[in-house]
């Protein structure tokens, strides 16, 4: 095409091959722009009446969830169900409108090169016919051809305008440029507004999508009140993709564990377990495990009853002896992960199990006991239908991706690393998301689809216990005698890096402007994103093994004591206020809107106020 324009514009070229190559050009697009119009005109009338997010399907799927309010399971099914649906439509939608764009760049093609075309007729031949007759007969056949191709594509532009079109609104989004469609910001069910006890967009773009709390219509006043279900998930350590932010509204900041203020229930932990709490739906999972069993629990979020627990045995492989740990890492030091339809859990034993919503065990296989000198200590992660592994062991390092509903190994890569004790985080960059690693000696990037790696810095020495955190196309990470680094996740370059206040244990946590690390030697600092120079420090006497999360624009951080330190999660990072709670906490705590569970040495409790 760039040829045959070249050429007829090209002086020297014969003039009446100019005309047949405009004239063949024309041709063409006048053929692609009537084809095309009419399609448009016809899709209308197709869809004009039918519209995926508001059909009778839809509303029985709100009727049936109405009516089964306390089923997380159901209501999973029903998201993916109105996924799909939306997904469909929204291609179809976003396919019309470079339909438009296609029809206006070929309509543009037809009138210049008929334009061309016809200047070149305007010289009369000789002929025995008065000139001025046959120029008028040329020009209205110039003109019936170029109006008639014209009014066509405009009557098609504008049934493609009325052709209904999701607004952003209907997408479960705030904006097209500031959020990306998934499972938790599409919504079968009405979100409520602000006042009726729901959430507003979130104000910065963040790896945690915006989520909505669901509201249960109260029933007669005779009747128990429904539980209320919360879509904010906490499905792993540090909350969905492990980065440590969370999108529940409402947090509660201050209680009394002993006194019970705003706690809703406290439970004795079942076995003993460093693992932190994680939350999907109305339940509550965690480990625990001893010399006699190795158990994951599944607890009520409401009621702090126990709903099931399924333990680890029977497994081939699994070892007849306990390997040897340490008291403060023990044989259940790995945090559950779950993606709504399946929950699995890993112990020190290298025993991996995983079961449905329900309790029913899916499958369990062992990995290998790992050799770790402290004992086996990273936390699983859900990416889709995927549980990621990170099994850096000392002398076989190693990343596996296994199908979450059948334990069917999808990749596997080996890692040149040494033993670490860190977990597997998202990123999410540039609309992608990669599979972030510590390390010792390095921080990884890889494609969690695949397990390809897409960059390694060299950068971390010592034992590497803190996890990777992002934000902002930024990756962050951190640890103690070694450094805090950025790297560009977008290429892998190092942006800057830093020795001062370094994490043993607790990962960091950031946002777009600042970093934020607690230390096992009692400081909470924030640091500025940009330049990696530190803010502001506050010095708080005992040290940190708890991480950080960002929640509601507050960052929550628990001591070892279990002295609990609100700050506003800002330039300023101001204390807000601190609290003891009595019980010695190592475990980071999950969030939901309206609650935290928290998990101590003793036992395990649910934060909301009364």
């Amino acid at each position: 095409m760039w040829d045959t324009f070249h050429n007829a514009s090209n002086k020297n070229y014969p003039k009446n091959m100019k005309k047949v190559i405009y004239r063949n050009i024309a041709i063409v697009s006048a053929i692609f722009t009537v084809s095309f119009s009419v399609m448009l005109i016809v899709n209308y009338f197709q869809t004009k009446s039918i519209n995926p997010l508001q059909t009778e399907v839809a509303e029985t799927l709100k009727q049936l969830n109405d009516a089964n309010a306390n089923n997380p399971v159901l209501q999973e099914q029903i998201r993916q169900l109105d996924l799909l649906a939306r997904k469909a439509y929204f291609v179809g939608s976003d396919r019309l409108i470079a339909g438009v764009y296609i029809l206006l760049g070929m309509l543009a093609v037809f009138l210049v090169c008929a334009r061309m075309y016809f200047a070149g007729r305007k010289d009369i031949p000789d002929k025995d016919i008065d000139p001025v007759d046959e120029w008028a007969i040329k020009t209205k056949a110039r003109k019936y051809v170029v109006w008639g191709v014209s009014a066509l594509a405009v009557a098609a532009l504008a049934f493609a305008n009325l052709t209904p079109n999701p607004s952003p609104k209907e997408r479960g989004v705030t904006g097209v440029a500031e959020t990306q469609i998934t499972e938790d910001s599409i919504n079968l069910i009405p979100t409520p507004s602000p006042q009726e006890g729901g959430e507003d967009p979130e104000k910065e773009v963040t790896e945690t999508s915006v989520e909505n709390s669901l509201a249960v219509e109260t029933p007669a006043a005779e009747t128990p009140a429904p539980q209320v279900v919360s879509k904010v998930t906490h499905n792993a350590f540090r909350g969905n993709n492990s980065n440590g932010i969370s999108a529940a509204k409402n947090v509660p900041v201050k209680w009394d564990l002993a006194k019970g203020t705003n706690i809703a229930w406290r439970r004795e932990n079942p076995r003993p377990g460093f693992n932190s709490p994680v939350i999907n739906g109305n339940r509550v999972f965690f480990t625990g495990a001893d010399e006699q069993m190795r158990e994951l629990f599944c607890y009520d979020l409401a009621t702090g009853e126990k709903l099931w627990s399924l333990a680890a045995e029977n497994i081939s492989g699994s070892p007849a002896k306990m390997p040897e740990t340490t008291d403060d890492t023990g044989l259940a030091a790995s945090s559950v992960a779950t993606n709504g339809k399946q929950v699995c859990a890993i112990f020190a034993t290298g025993d991996l199990i995983c079961a449905d919503m329900d309790g029913k065990r899916l499958w369990a296989k062992n990995l290998g006991v790992p050799d770790n000198h402290y004992g086996y200590a990273s936390s699983l992660l859900t990416f889709g239908n995927l549980l990621i592994i990170q099994y850096d062991n000392e002398k076989d390092a190693r990343v596996i991706a296994l199908d979450a509903a059948t334990g069917a190994e999808r990749w596997s890569k080996n890692r040149p690393e040494k033993v670490n004790w860190a977990s597997p985080m998202i990123a999410q960059i540039n609309n992608t998301q990669q599979l972030i690693l510590m390390g010792c000696p390095s921080v990884t990037s890889y494609n969690p689809n695949t397990g390809e790696q897409l960059w390694r810095v060299e950068c971390l020495t010592g034992e590497v216990g803190a996890s990777a955190c992002s934000a902002n196309g930024v990756v962050y990470g951190a640890s103690e005698y070694s450094k805090l680094i950025a790297i560009n996740a977008a290429d892998g370059s190092v942006m800057w890096d830093n020795n001062d206040f370094l994490p043993e244990v607790a990962s960091p946590v950031a946002t777009k402007d600042n970093i934020y690390i607690a230390t096992s030697y009692g400081f909470a600092v924030s640091f500025d994103a940009q330049t990696g120079k530190p803010r502001v420090e506050h010095e708080l006497g005992t040290g940190f093994y708890s991480s950080p999360v960002i929640a509601d624009g507050k960052l929550f951080l628990i001591n070892s004591d279990g002295k609990v330190h609100i700050f506003s999660a800002d330039n300023d990072f101001t204390l807000l206020d601190s609290f003891e709670t009595g019980e010695p906490t190592v475990a980071t705590p999950a969030f939901t809107d309206g609650k935290i569970v928290v998990r101590t040495e003793k036992s395990i409790y649910c934060v909301a106020e009364k």
